[in-house]
């Protein structure tokens, strides 16, 4: 049984770093989070974000192998269990204080709740104690090297190497995300409206009388009017009025694809009933590079009866085609890159490459 939870554990870790090892980039966005002033405000690491990211993957990556295999069994244990610790801690911030969504524990191929991700790494951490404990006596005997092993963990490691080079360098050799090639953004959207998810607004109220507190939902505040009638005992508590989803309808990043004009007009429905459209994309214009963007623009309009447009968090990006604007977490949703090219037909994505892929084509 204790090779079996081991092997377990082992995959999951593996699983884990490799989701994350195809995109890195999206991973540093969610490390971005934690770090930004609302959640730890750590502002001076969201720069080493990216660097951050890589070392935490390989760490999973090379750690959840050694497991597999049984190299250096105490150190790989120990190390396993310390990471777990770090990983419980920011899991339970994240769901205690509501803080961070989605952990991007693994990435976007799986989601976890902010709860979910505590227990789980909670159930984790449960395990390599376990393992700790079954394996404690055998410690010694494990520590001869395997010249095999090691020659498969350096197999191992170059090949995940590769794969985040190539996710860092172009795009992730496998797509997680709501905008892979394929994608229908016209069907989507439509699935959307069709099965939208529905909130309530919740209240806290206090009896003034008996010190009494509960919670009640906009209807049973509505529909009683002991909550609300002059002379009520009960008052809503500054600061404590949540808006709750009460029922799951169909979920999908593609619901914040919603570029306006500088004056604020959205241009959804323009581009998704667009024959051909050609989207440049900059969630940091201000570090994107200049002459990229111009050569990117130049190609871009060479593209007859195309709809080109330049989209970014500022209005003035593109200097030679028609500026929009986005939310940079939905824009850092669809781009990788720093500037990104997406191309549609009909609202379909036919095509998505970083800016420098998209010269080479």
């Amino acid at each position: 049984m204790k090779h079996i939870l081991r092997i377990i554990i082992a995959l999951i870790f593996i699983a884990s770093g490799l989701v994350k090892a195809v995109d890195v980039v999206g991973f540093s966005f969610k490390l971005e989070e934690y770090f930004s002033p609302s959640v730890f405000n750590m502002p001076f690491l969201e720069n080493q974000a990216l660097a951050i990211s890589i070392f935490v993957v390989v760490l999973e990556l090379v750690l959840g192998f050694m497991l597999l295999l049984r190299i250096r069994l105490k150190f790989t244990l120990s190390a396993l269990i310390a990471v777990c610790i770090f990983f419980a801690f920011l899991t339970f911030y994240s769901a205690y204080f509501n803080k961070v969504t989605d952990c991007g524990c693994f990435g976007d191929a799986l989601k976890f709740r902010p709860w979910q991700s505590f227990f789980k790494d909670l159930v984790l951490l449960i395990g390599l104690i376990l393992l700790w404990l079954l394996y404690r006596n055998q410690f010694q005997l494990l520590q001869a090297k395997n010249p095999s092993k090691y020659v498969a963990l350096s197999l191992f490691s170059i090949i995940m190497g590769f794969v985040i080079a190539h996710g860092i360098l172009h795009e992730p050799l496998i797509d997680f995300r709501d905008y892979k090639i394929g994608t229908d953004l016209n069907a989507e959207k439509s699935k959307l409206e069709k099965d939208p998810s529905e909130y309530k607004t919740f209240y806290s109220l206090k009896n003034t009388k008996t010190g009494e507190v509960l919670e009640i939902n906009q209807d049973e505040y509505v529909n009683d009017k002991k909550y609300w009638e002059e002379g009520s005992p009960w008052k809503i508590e500054d600061g404590k009025t949540t808006s709750k989803i009460v029922k799951e309808g169909y979920s999908s990043e593609i619901s914040k694809f919603k570029p306006e004009t500088p004056e604020g007009m959205e241009l959804t429905d323009k581009i998704l009933k667009s024959p051909n459209s050609i989207l440049i994309f900059s969630y940091k214009p201000n570090e994107a590079n200049k002459d990229l963007i111009a050569e990117t623009e130049s190609k871009a309009k060479s593209q007859k009866n195309a709809l080109v447009l330049g989209i970014s968090t500022q209005p003035n990006t593109f200097k030679t085609i028609d500026n929009a604007t986005m939310d940079a977490t939905a824009i850092k949703t669809i781009a990788r890159s720093n500037p990104f090219v997406l191309t549609l037909q009909n609202g379909k994505i036919v095509d998505k490459m970083s800016a420098k892929d998209y010269l080479k084509k």
